[in-house]
């Protein structure tokens, strides 16, 4: 009986917590998987040094570097350029195909972290001869993402993995091509960057922003609770322009959603949809 006492107390101060989190500083985690939360909000109370979640909101409150700070934890921030090669090969090989035949592409990375799926993106484009006529949107919540995905930087111990997956995915270049190496980092081309707009945007709060061809949107929705995955999905559908296309994580899937009936399987094993004409 204590014990559950206990976890009932931890789960009414988690509450408290996101709530107030949502009323001061106006990020929305209050339909995030919350035993997701649990466990990165205990890892947290060691790091600000509280022993209790009631702690740890009081300090939230009060000190907006500590916030800034929880960010990092509250934000799933784990990446590797071309993760899951095979997702890539298919938009090289299937979807690509599509998008050359418009004058003009807008994609939509949501939840871009550090920035690995963008780079990836815009490599995987230049290879195909798009880059020039496309303009990547990443979005995140977390500033110091941002911040880190506009920059381009990455350490140089990464870069094996990188370059394998890169190879992986059906790749026509080196990686190499792509980057400067100095000082055990690897900074990506200006001229990568330059078709790249970084964007704070939240799919718990925010709307559509622009008519997009593709959204890339992976390993993001496995940490929402379903009413906020339907919303999220819902965005990428009126964001998507006709007979768009959708990339999902590998654990995620559009079944039971709201909005399955918008969409038909494209590639299905690779989680890639394809709006239908009727959406």
């Amino acid at each position: 009986m204590p014990h559950r006492k206990l976890s009932k107390t931890a789960d009414i101060e988690q509450r408290l917590l996101i709530d107030a989190i949502y009323l001061r500083y106006h990020y929305d985690f209050r339909s995030y998987a919350q035993a997701s939360l649990r466990r990165r909000l205990n890892t947290a109370l060691t790091q600000f040094q509280c022993k209790t979640l009631s702690q740890l909101q009081d300090r939230v409150l009060h000190e907006p570097e500590v916030f800034a700070g929880m960010l990092e934890y509250l934000t799933v921030q784990v990446s590797d350029m071309f993760r899951d090669p095979d997702y890539f090969r298919a938009l090289r090989e299937q979807v690509l195909p599509h998008l050359r035949t418009y004058p003009s592409l807008k994609i939509w990375v949501a939840g871009c972290s550090a920035g690995e799926e963008v780079y990836s993106l815009a490599v995987l484009l230049q290879e195909a001869g798009l880059l020039e006529r496309t303009l990547i949107y990443a979005t995140d919540i977390n500033p110091k993402a941002l911040q880190a995905a506009s920059a381009g930087v990455f350490d140089v111990e990464r870069v094996p993995a990188f370059s394998q997956n890169h190879a992986a995915s059906g790749a026509v270049t080196s990686l190499s091509d792509y980057y400067t190496a100095a000082y055990g980092r690897v900074v990506f081309h200006k001229s990568l960057r330059d078709h790249m707009v970084f964007s704070d945007h939240s799919l718990a709060t925010d709307s559509v922003f622009s008519e997009v061809h593709l959204v890339s949107c992976r390993n993001v929705l496995i940490y929402f609770e379903r009413a906020l995955q339907d919303r999220a999905l819902g965005l990428f559908r009126e964001a998507l322009c006709h007979r768009g296309f959708l990339g999902l994580g590998s654990k995620e899937s559009l079944r039971f959603s709201a909005h399955t009936d918008a969409f038909e399987d494209f590639v299905p094993l690779q989680r890639v949809y394809r709006k239908k004409s009727s959406a």
